[in-house]
């Protein structure tokens, strides 16, 4: 789920809610560090039932939480030319990916590297497949 404004109760049981860092401060309030977020994010998680939430988190890259682990995964862009879509293309790739049964982890890896492509790129952009799966492939 992407969510949208600050009543976060509608996405009870949903399976994962990605919510920027922004988004996350307006529900939750703001944290001074890591150890802060990571408090504030499992507490959401477990109040609303999910299976994991996943933060992004801008040049800071993304962070998961779910019931027993949290990963932390860096951004991926070499170079940022424009962020527009960088969100929209997490959701994407982490619905493409799960929906094709990859395991939630590797599916967070996927759509980091996504988004590290996409704003890499001017304008609205997209991803190409081949794109996604020569940068997994090299391990970038």
């Amino acid at each position: 789920v992407d969510p949208k404004g600050d009543d976060y109760s509608r996405y009870v049981g949903a399976t994962i809610v990605t919510p920027n860092r922004k988004e996350l401060q307006e529900v939750m309030g703001r944290w001074k560090s890591d150890d802060q977020l990571a408090e504030k994010a499992l507490s959401l998680r477990k109040r609303l039932g999910l299976q994991a939430l996943l933060v992004t988190l801008g040049k800071d890259g993304m962070t998961l939480f779910e019931e027993r682990r949290v990963h932390h995964e860096p951004a991926r862009a070499r170079e940022v030319f424009d962020v527009s879509g960088a969100g929209d293309t997490v959701i994407a790739t982490l619905g493409a990916m799960l929906g094709a049964g990859v395991p939630l982890h590797d599916a967070v890896v996927a759509a980091n590297q996504a988004a590290g492509i996409v704003v890499g790129k001017l304008g609205t952009a997209v991803v190409h497949p081949e794109e996604l799966m020569a940068e997994l492939a090299q391990g970038r």
